[in-house]
């Protein structure tokens, strides 16, 4: 394949061992950008080379990104196509059939799986996929089918939003590929039920990641009273009444997904033991305190503050808020847990904001347990923000 693509060839300081040992991405500083590279079209391919012009691999190219070009495959062979697809979806999915009895997981976790700045989440017969490349954008078609042929999903979905599409200089769109628009979709996970919402939720409908971060509330969740705070459609909320809490109340700002929450649990039988408020999650846990409201186990899992560098200080900062209005909600000996999702705030900065606002909170603490997201979101070791999700598990004192 080599011969039919264009060459792009690394700057004569950039270290290519990185790139040779699994780093999936080249920067544009660390490339030679000519005008024969700006002119190839956004989500090509193209051969990689070194200073030396010793080949490396088949990369897809776009100027228009900071992430100029993200490695596809190292052999320089390689011709990516509807078979090149299939097989990496095959590899995928060999490792979720072995971790799950039910087909509701994520299917691929982009770079870590293989396929650059791609998204699948599969849930039973249906799959959503972002492609947050635009070399995925292309070859949307292509993928879809390849995911029907290995997986056997009828009815295969595009969610184009999200800052990372924006990144690549593409358009924010919605797409049914194949089958017809689904209803809300049952989804069975840790014993509860949850209610995606596959063309109108956030992301592709539903968090897979918090599923082992679930379990581990559900340790502390028996007979106690649950607060479950930017709740999205009722993720630790419904997973807690699942493990016999008494009662859970459930927090977000979006009235769609509170009804979706309400659905999970009237599919589940727990209807009666949920209740919800809808709006700007500080406000109410402000609320929640002045009304003097105690639970047993508080769960906050916000969307990312800290998106990016630039936004890191401020993210801490709202991280640090989130568990300082938080703490005082728990009873004397309760749990707090508290989540992040921001690929900017690594572990260490998280941990250090949480403790700083518990105790701006008035409590003292023990860290019980760290989590992270599930193996169907695997890590790529040599790219860091594939391993964003942190979820931190407090007790505090009686």
């Amino acid at each position: 394949m080599t011969a039919d693509l264009p060459i792009i060839r690394l700057r004569p300081k950039s270290k290519p061992q990185a790139i040779r040992h699994g780093f999936p991405w080249v920067f544009a500083d660390e490339l030679v950008v000519d005008r024969r590279t700006r002119a190839i079209a956004p989500g090509s391919f193209a051969a990689l080379e070194d200073a030396e012009r010793r080949p490396m691999g088949v990369v897809t190219v776009n100027a228009e990104s900071k992430i100029i070009a993200r490695m596809m495959d190292p052999d320089p062979q390689a011709v990516i196509d509807g078979d090149w697809i299939a097989a990496r979806l095959a590899r995928a999915l060999a490792l979720r059939a072995r971790l799950f009895d039910a087909p509701f997981y994520r299917l691929i976790h982009a770079e870590a799986d293989g396929l650059p700045g791609t998204i699948i989440d599969r849930f039973g017969d249906a799959a959503v996929i972002q492609p947050n490349a635009a070399w995925a954008e292309r070859m949307v078609a292509d993928i879809a089918a390849a995911l029907r042929q290995v997986t056997g999903v009828s009815t295969v979905i595009l969610n184009g939003q999200g800052r990372a599409r924006s990144l690549e200089g593409l358009p924010e769109r919605m797409a049914v590929l194949s089958g017809g628009v689904p209803g809300p979709v049952e989804v069975p996970m840790n014993g509860a039920i949850y209610l995606a919402d596959l063309m109108g939720g956030q992301k592709t409908g539903l968090f897979y990641d918090q599923r082992p971060n679930h379990a581990f509330a559900q340790r502390l969740a028996k007979g106690a009273r649950v607060l479950d705070v930017f709740s999205h459609v009722g993720g630790f909320g419904l997973a807690a009444l699942a493990a016999g809490a008494g009662q859970a109340t459930c927090i977000d700002g979006s009235a769609a997904a509170l009804e979706l929450a309400r659905g999970g649990a009237r599919a589940m039988g727990a209807e009666s033991r949920l209740a919800t408020r809808q709006g700007d999650a500080f406000d109410q846990m402000e609320a929640l305190a002045a009304e003097g409201a105690r639970f047993d186990l508080v769960i906050c899992d916000p969307p990312a503050f800290a998106p990016s560098k630039p936004a890191l200080e401020a993210g801490l900062r709202a991280y640090e808020r989130v568990a300082k209005l938080a703490a005082p909600l728990v009873a004397p000996g309760g749990y707090l847990g508290l989540c992040s999702c921001s690929h900017a705030a690594d572990l260490t900065a998280f941990r250090n904001a949480s403790a700083r606002g518990i105790g701006r909170g008035g409590r003292r603490m023990q860290l019980l347990h760290t989590g992270q997201a599930g193996p169907d979101h695997p890590v790529l070791p040599q790219l860091a923000e594939s391993g964003y999700l942190k979820a931190l598990f407090f007790r505090l004192d009686g």
